[in-house]
């Protein structure tokens, strides 16, 4: 998880925490704020059911006129009128009404049930089939129930006591003024009657005492303000002459008719409900401007509240963001000079300190601070603690490095010191080789000499591997090119089994520059000395070369038990990347061979073979072949180590009849150094037997080393497997025939070992030091293979000719019989 993910995650889990209380200490003032709008509708629906009530009583005062026939029809619409627009106001403010206490939603139930059923009690009063009686106990219920309503909201949830008290003083005053409208139509009642009865009379002194409780009800509960509007309210005429009626139809005795004419008595009424609903009105209004005020506070205050948590908690986010985006920004930075550092920055500096002469003079510390620091993201706290480590580590680290370059710079010196001493004796040793070869006339002792100078050149091969290791090469520069066959040749001579190299196709033309031609040749020394050393002792290494479009390709084939593919892949890549140090000393041949073909751009690559062994093949580009070269001589494809009579680099030979050793014209010139084609000349024929064969013979079934490197540290190979044991002679077996005219030795010809063609070998092939001859395979050996690649190249080669003819058919070197 990345740290931006994890830092919101920290500030999160805390932030979740402070916004849980938040809401549980907001919540009590956003219940009180939500509880008072809700009070504020229920009063405002409760002043609707006042209005409801005053036009109901009026209905009904109206209806008793019209049945008693005190009233007309007229006056009845118009009271009906004015009801219905109030119903209709009534329903629209209880509409919006929500959480209504039970007592005043069953109020409201029961009224609704009354307005529905109101079309037909009007119906009845215009027909005049209801009663009195009956209108008046309709008309009472359901303003009993407006009346129930109002005192019912004093008990919702979050009132205050004294918002409640001033509810029920309201309600108090709306059923005073409800007993004074029944006693208007118990008059009403008792004049069309022509007197009180016993009931009506108890019912006139009910509504009176009513009236009477219900003042005093709102005295107590409202506030003294609300008794002052009423006292002054009925302190009027209109009150007064109310009063008085109302005390003269009292002191009526029952079945006696009243004094009091109806018209008088239903104006008095009239008027005295008229200031009563005044006062009803001024209360309404004060309750509800209390209600809004109480309201209006908590809403502020809960806003308030909300506010402020709010804004905390915006604020505590953005300095979390702004902290955070710093942080994340060092930490990037910090990340990204890191990548840097170990994808780029630090690869490039090693790869520039493993070259040679990187250091130039520097000391390691030096170096180490001429890289400068690559986080510059530095400071005092933890972060910059980070940056300024890393900076420290890599300081150390290029520090270490040019520390190990310069170990290796002197180490490569040392190298080439030693290399050049040891070229120096050398050639000493060769020097006196060559003084001591001039007088020498007896075979046996030549015999020695030429495997000492055998000897030296290897000696100089292991001279030139240091000088390669040390970041030199060879000091020597040819002026011309030279023949692929002929740098085989040469490569051969470097190794000590150069009798069991054979040439196989080697198709004419193919040159190698001369500024490449001992690189190639020590390449092809080192492979070709790895392949002898890991393949049975009676087994021949085989070389192949062809050309391929604008490259030309060499293959060193042998039959030892190969290596394994892990292996294999592992030499191969260290054969395309050589390594700038010194490199594992068993290993040598590897690493000089990695970095010559590094030189000239020079592919080397381990394959496996289909039979037993391993094939190496070197890929030469165009920059290092001189194509269509004419070789003047060129080796039959043969074993490199029998008499097949070609010109060596060097002839060297034996004593004549007198006792004295002739030599060809130009055998005073330095030996390999002035008078061979390359510089590594050392005579292949010697006295009777070739060099390093006679007292140098591996034991029969002994392979090659086990132990250690591939040779002088080429890569490794698989162990040979054991041949079949071969007679091993005392003495040489001599090849001299006899003595020409001149007094030259004649020398014995043999039958050159030659590769069978594809698909058979000779059974009976007769092979140097074996008295038997070799049985035929049942399949197919790595040479074979080789040679059949060579064919198939060269005839792509061919069809492909640009001049439009076919190459000739001796393009290609065969092997003589």
């Amino acid at each position: 998880m990345k740290i931006n993910r994890r830092l919101v995650l920290l500030v999160t889990a805390p932030l979740t925490v402070a916004v849980a209380f938040s809401v549980l200490a907001l919540a009590p003032a956003t219940n009180q704020a939500l509880q008072a709008d809700r009070l504020t509708s229920m009063v405002e629906a409760a002043g609707g059911a006042s209005e409801l009530a005053n036009r109901l009583q009026r209905e009904r005062a109206a209806a008793t006129a019209l049945i008693s026939e005190q009233g007309d029809a007229e006056a009845f619409r118009l009271r009906t009128n004015a009801t219905d627009k109030s119903i209709a106001a009534f329903r629209s403010l209880t509409k919006e009404l929500s959480s209504v206490p039970g007592s005043a939603q069953g109020a409201l139930d029961r009224i609704e049930r009354f307005v529905e059923e109101m079309p037909g009690l009007r119906a009845q009063v215009r027909s005049g089939s209801s009663t009195v009686s009956a209108l008046a106990f309709g008309y009472r219920i359901v303003i009993a129930d407006l009346n129930s309503y109002r005192d019912g909201i004093a008990q919702a949830d979050g009132v205050d006591a004294d918002i409640a008290d001033r509810i029920r003083a309201a309600a108090a005053l709306s059923e005073a003024a409800e007993h004074t409208a029944q006693q208007q139509v118990t008059v009403a009642r008792a004049q069309a009657a022509g007197g009180f009865t016993t009931a009506s009379q108890r019912t006139f002194d009910a509504g009176r005492m009513g009236y009477t409780e219900s003042t005093g009800v709102m005295f107590d509960l409202g506030p003294g303000e609300w008794r002052t509007w009423l006292e002054r309210t009925l302190s009027g005429a209109k009150a007064l002459e109310a009063r008085r009626l109302e005390d003269e139809i009292g002191r009526t005795s029952t079945g006696k008719d009243l004094t009091v004419a109806p018209e008088e008595w239903q104006k008095a009424a009239n008027d005295r409900q008229e200031l009563l609903r005044s006062v009803e009105k001024r209360v309404d209004a004060a309750v509800l401007a209390q209600v809004s005020d109480a309201r209006t506070i908590l809403i502020w205050t809960a806003g308030a509240e909300v506010a402020l948590v709010v804004l905390t908690l915006v604020g505590v986010v953005v300095v979390a963001i702004r902290l955070g985006r710093v942080m994340i920004r060092r930490l990037r930075d910090l990340r990204n000079a890191a990548h840097e550092v170990a994808h780029s920055g630090l690869p490039a500096v090693m790869n520039e300190l493993s070259q040679p002469g990187a250091l130039r003079g520097a000391t390691p510390e030096e170096v180490a601070r001429r890289t400068g620091d690559p986080v510059r993201t530095t400071g005092e706290d933890e972060i910059g603690e980070v940056g300024e480590a890393f900076n420290a580590v890599h300081h150390e680290a290029v520090r270490l490095a040019a520390q190990q370059a310069y170990v290796h710079e002197q180490l490569a010196e040392t190298l080439v010191g030693v290399a050049r001493r040891g070229a120096r004796l050398t050639a000493v040793m060769v020097s006196e080789l060559d003084t001591v070869q001039r007088d020498e006339a007896d075979p046996v002792r030549m015999k020695t000499l030429f495997a000492l100078d055998h000897l030296a050149i290897r000696m100089e091969r292991n001279t030139n591997n240091l000088l390669v290791l040390g970041g030199y090469g060879n000091a020597r520069v040819r002026s011309a090119d030279v023949g692929c066959s002929t740098v085989i040749v040469a490569a051969a001579q470097q190794i000590e089994r150069f009798d069991r190299v054979s040439l196989g196709a080697i198709e004419a033309g193919i040159g190698v520059t001369a500024r490449a031609v001992h690189d190639v040749a020590h390449i092809l020394a080192e492979l070709l000395d790895n392949a002898t050393r890991y393949s049975p002792p009676d087994k021949q290494v085989g070389v192949a070369v062809w050309r391929l479009w604008d490259r030309a390709v060499v293959q060193i084939v042998d039959e030892g038990v190969g290596i394994t593919a892990e292996r294999r892949a592992v030499h191969n890549a260290a054969l395309r990347e050589p390594q700038a140090g010194i490199g594992d000393v068993r290993s040598m041949g590897l690493h000089v061979v990695a970095r010559l073909a590094a030189r000239h751009g020079i592919v080397v690559e381990l394959r496996d073979s289909s039979g037993p062994g391993t094939i190496a093949e070197v890929t030469l580009p165009a920059k290092v072949l001189a194509l269509d070269l004419e070789e003047a001589r060129t080796p039959p494809p043969g074993g490199l180590g029998n008499d097949a009579g070609y010109e060596t680099p060097r002839t060297i030979t034996p004593p004549g009849p007198g006792g004295h050793r002739q030599q060809p014209a130009g055998a005073n010139a330095r030996p390999g150094r002035d008078s061979a084609p390359i510089g590594t000349g050392v005579g292949l024929v010697g006295a009777g037997a070739p060099v390093g064969g006679g007292d140098r013979e591996t034991p029969p079934g002994h392979a090659g080393p086990r132990d250690g490197g591939p040779g002088d540290g080429t890569p490794e190979r698989g162990h040979g497997t054991t041949p079949a044991p071969h007679p091993v002679h005392d003495e040489p077996v001599s090849r001299v025939a006899g003595v020409s005219s001149s007094g030259l030795p004649v020398r014995q010809r043999r039958a050159p070992q030659q590769w069978p063609a594809a698909g058979k070998r000779e059974s009976a092939e007769q092979r140097p030091g074996t008295g038997a001859p070799r049985p035929s395979p049942r399949r197919r050996d790595s040479r074979q293979v080789s040679d059949v690649l060579a064919a198939y190249a060269q005839g792509i080669n061919r069809s492909t000719n640009h001049r439009g003819r076919s190459a000739p058919d001796d393009n290609t070197e065969r092997t003589e019989k």
